[in-house]
């Protein structure tokens, strides 16, 4: 009996116990389907937060600066540090959060972020502006009483004709120069829901001119590290205290966040993984039951000249096959509920979070299940290799 013979014989024993088949694949499919959908949605997870990152800039370091004794930084002496290491830093922008209370007329900004920033501020983080014009280096000097609006605040209190008109803030007024580009689906409480004022201007309402908050951005994102490390290095120069200052890198943020979440993943995927285990114990236990009631079959088989290794080979094919059905069965429900997963995200968590299945994964948790067939069809495949033709032909 040739192998075509053997996939044959396999395929048509298993469809002559459909449900004793489909039962023993359970274990199988459960597994091969939990194991996809697990490791695809690590993956969208790992997709949302990399976008996440990105929009806040994966290559920028953001400075907290507590001070020593007296002695702070003030803007230029941040901005000269930058220009002395051009070749690793690109901008450095003040970010003074403003604590007050946005109008216009009279409605009250209640979920509208209002930040003091400089003109280098947008090209960090690519904000492009779609109406009116960005900040200049003399709005900076004359600490003028402008801002930029996002798109949020354009469409929902101006009707998309802010440019130009005015809003106040603790009551000072201030004229709207620029309308920002649309980031986040213009939402309440989103990037779009912002309000940008001169760092200068902000830091004279202040009263006491003092920036302790600088987001530096350098030219190379695969050396977070190394920009951050210089950075310290001017920082320590500076104020000779490394308690003065705080340096947060948001690139190595993301790459500890995904260590976390990949360690999860791989613990909930070995957890998902015993399941084939525990279709893999089925297999065999279905094939031992297979051996038992085809052992009139097998000596009848034997005693017409069939060869140990023809006995097995067919046996081993018969659990495989089962095994490699239950994979594929599993795969297809595994992509069905990455499906539905990603759509109870949307619905329930309001996050677009695409639970994305990747081919690496669903190879392996194939390769795995045919694997399991095999490794676990030996013994009976052994078992049914060796029957002794005259006894199992007694055998009732």
């Amino acid at each position: 009996m040739n192998i075509a013979e053997a996939f044959s014989m396999a395929i048509k024993n298993i469809k002559s116990n459909k449900t004793r088949s489909i039962l023993t694949m359970l274990g199988i499919i459960i597994g091969v389907a939990a194991v996809i959908l697990i490791t695809g949605l690590g993956n969208g997870m790992q997709n949302y937060m990399t976008e996440s990152f990105e929009s806040m800039g994966t290559n920028t370091l953001t400075v907290s600066i507590m001070g020593r004794g007296s002695k702070t930084m003030p803007y230029d002496d941040m901005q000269q540090l930058v220009d002395d290491n051009i070749d690793t830093f690109e901008y450095v922008s003040p970010d003074v959060t403003v604590n007050g209370v946005a109008k216009v007329g009279t409605e009250t900004l209640d979920t509208t972020s209002i930040k003091g920033i400089n003109e280098q501020y947008f090209s960090i983080y690519d904000y492009n502006i779609s109406q009116g014009r960005g900040f200049q280096y003399m709005d900076m000097k004359n600490r003028a009483h402008v801002c930029i609006v996002g798109s949020y605040v354009n469409k929902a209190y101006y009707g998309g004709q802010a440019l130009g008109d005015t809003l106040k803030i603790n009551g000072n007024t201030y004229t709207i120069v620029g309308v920002l580009e649309e980031k986040a689906d213009s939402e309440e409480s989103s990037t779009d829901d912002s309000i940008y004022l001169p760092y200068s201007t902000v830091s004279r309402l202040s009263g006491n001119g003092i920036i302790s908050s600088y987001t530096v951005s350098f030219r190379d994102t695969d050396h977070a590290s190394e920009a951050k490390d210089l950075l310290d290095k001017e920082l320590y120069k500076y104020f000779k205290d490394d308690d003065a200052y705080m340096i947060i890198s948001l690139s190595e943020m993301l790459d500890m966040l995904t260590d976390m979440q990949n360690i999860m993943i791989t613990i909930l995927t070995g957890i998902a993984a015993i399941s084939l285990l525990v279709g893999g114990i089925g297999i065999m236990n279905i094939m031992l039951v297979s051996v038992t009631e085809r052992t009139k079959e097998i000596g009848i088989r034997k005693a017409l000249g069939a060869k140990e290794k023809t006995i097995l080979t067919q046996f081993v094919i018969e659990a495989a096959m089962t095994s490699a059905i239950g994979g594929i069965i599993g795969i297809i429900f595994g992509y069905i509920f990455s499906g539905v997963a990603t759509e109870l995200i949307v619905q329930i968590l309001q996050e677009s979070i695409t639970v994305v299945p990747t081919i690496t994964a669903v190879l392996t948790a194939f390769g795995i299940s045919a694997g399991i067939g095999v490794f676990f069809g030996y013994m009976p495949a052994k078992k049914a290799a060796k029957l002794n033709p005259i006894d199992a032909l007694r055998y009732d």
